[in-house]
């Protein structure tokens, strides 16, 4: 199922002989152990030797020493060294911090620094709200983790998650044009976090928690939404919930089916599974059943954690009971945010004509794609190298755009609604292989922004924290039909 990609690229430098043989035995060496080359650069010449520099993709950190192993093993080759691309990528950082005014007299000083600084300051202190439009908060969020589930390596730690919490910036930057620092955080301790990001706040305009553990992440939202007066969002779970929402809409319009006359499983009822069960039923599906390791969820199941007893009592109106294979006969969407390998083609074979599966486990997911595609009729992935790819960045830089532009205070349901509407309406004919626009699609975060700046703005006209639900993807499809225009 998995084929060689650029995670694990490498470009070996190798000396070889001048030969007219040369490059076809080198190309056929990394093929035969199942490596792609991707480029191949004569780095030097000689009259009886030649200096390449060989690069590939390789499947993991194991298959690209063979593939060096195979180039070492031909009559004449010796490998001098061989880099990871990735690393590389990551030498010094992905981010840095640029000035936006210039500094190249004692006028620009004056102004930008002391003594003129001191009067925004002042204006600052008299009237605290201007740090809004006069200092970085503007367009500043601050990407918070404390490092304790940290993509689905498990709990690495503060330190090990900075690559992942500097791509996140970069993201953000490439995607929306918003300025994102990483904030790692050594503590694990669910009342240091809080605190820390309470006196962190000021500096910010918005706060994105990122790869924190459930059930510890739910209560760290839910109490800094009540302490700041900036939106705070937590990626893993609403991110995720967006773009599944989104990809979703447009597989039932390729299927032909409405939201209130299917049945859904939803497996994994982590951050994520979660908020995809919050943002579903208010689209009032025909039933929603959660399962997570334990098996069906549903009140009278034993020892539920508190998490979970509002997910009981507000999904299975069947109340099924059993391990997933009992969940998936007769079903219409299954959603996935769980574990490699949980579901089996039977049970694919055994849901409703028509079937949906998002299987999103990553990077192996819920079972082989190509075997769900035996009898769904569409099938996504949180993987790039399948159509359908669920993908979070589709979501989360045109969201705080959308906040920030608005000078949100709070982040609603309404607002992440809107959101998931703008991005499946981007898709103007869905098919089955094509439910998500790409992520690099450059209309997808303007999109967004407009859905949920225009959903702050209507909920304050109505003197609101929220509007309605129909209300909220009316302003996602609006939002797309004017960028639509826009573009013609």
């Amino acid at each position: 199922m998995t084929v060689p990609g650029p995670g694990y690229a490498i470009t070996a430098r190798v000396e070889a002989p001048a030969s007219a043989t040369a490059a076809g035995d080198l190309a056929v060496a990394v093929g035969r152990v199942g490596g792609v080359m991707t480029a191949f650069d004569v780095v030097e010449s000689r009259t009886d030797s030649i200096i390449i520099d060989i690069s590939c993709n390789a499947l993991s950190e194991e298959h690209a020493e063979q593939i060096t192993d195979a180039l070492g093993g031909l009559d004449g080759v010796r490998v001098r060294n061989v880099s990871d691309r990735t690393f590389l990528v990551h030498l010094g950082g992905k981010i840095e911090v640029t000035a936006k005014v210039g500094l190249r007299t004692r006028e620009d000083l004056s102004r930008a620094y002391t003594p003129g600084v001191a009067r925004v300051c002042q204006a600052i202190a008299r009237r605290p709200d201007d740090a809004r439009s006069l200092t970085i908060k503007r367009n500043t969020v601050a990407v918070v983790t404390d490092g304790s589930a940290v993509l689905g390596l498990g709990n690495l730690g503060a330190a090990a998650a900075m690559p992942v919490m500097e791509g996140k910036a970069a993201l953000f930057k490439r995607f929306a044009g918003v300025d994102a620092w990483p904030v790692c955080l050594d503590t694990q301790d669910t009342e240091e976090i809080i605190r820390t990001v309470e006196v962190l706040a000021p500096a910010y305009g918005g706060i994105n928690l990122e790869d924190i553990a459930a059930p510890a992440c739910f209560e760290i939202e839910e109490r800094l939404r009540e302490k700041l007066d900036i939106p705070v969002f937590h990626d893993d779970q609403h991110g995720t919930a967006v773009v599944v929402l989104g990809a979703l809409r447009n597989a039932l319009r390729v299927v032909g089916k409405e939201m209130n006359d299917c049945r859904i499983v939803v497996c994994g009822v982590g951050a994520a599974g979660s908020a995809i069960i919050r943002l579903l039923l208010p689209l009032q599906p025909a039933d929603l059943i959660a399962v997570d390791v334990d098996g069906i969820i549903h009140p009278e199941r034993p020892g539920l954690h508190a998490s979970l007893e509002w997910v009981a009592e507000q999904t299975n109106r069947e109340r099924r009971t059993g391990a997933l294979r009992d969940a998936m006969p007769g079903v219409d969407v299954f959603i996935g945010v769980s574990a490699p390998n949980l579901l089996h083609e039977s049970d694919v074979a055994a849901m409703a004509d028509d079937a949906v599966v998002f299987a999103l486990a990553n990077p192996d997911p819920e079972i082989d794609p190509s075997l769900a595609q035996r009898h769904a009729a569409v099938v996504a992935t949180g993987r790039s190298d399948y159509p359908n790819q669920i993908n979070n960045v589709l979501a989360f830089p045109g969201i705080f755009r959308g906040l920030l532009d608005a000078q949100a205070r709070a982040i609603t349901d309404d607002m992440l609604l809107a959101a998931s509407a703008a991005i499946g309406d981007v898709v103007a004919e869905p098919n089955p292989l094509f439910i998500v626009p790409s992520v690099f699609d450059n209309t997808v975060a303007p999109a967004v922004a407009g859905a949920v700046r225009k959903t702050v703005e209507r909920a304050r006209e109505h003197g609101t924290a929220s509007v309605d639900v129909g209300a909220a993807l009316a302003l996602g499809e609006e939002t797309a039909k004017a960028l639509e225009g826009a573009d013609e």
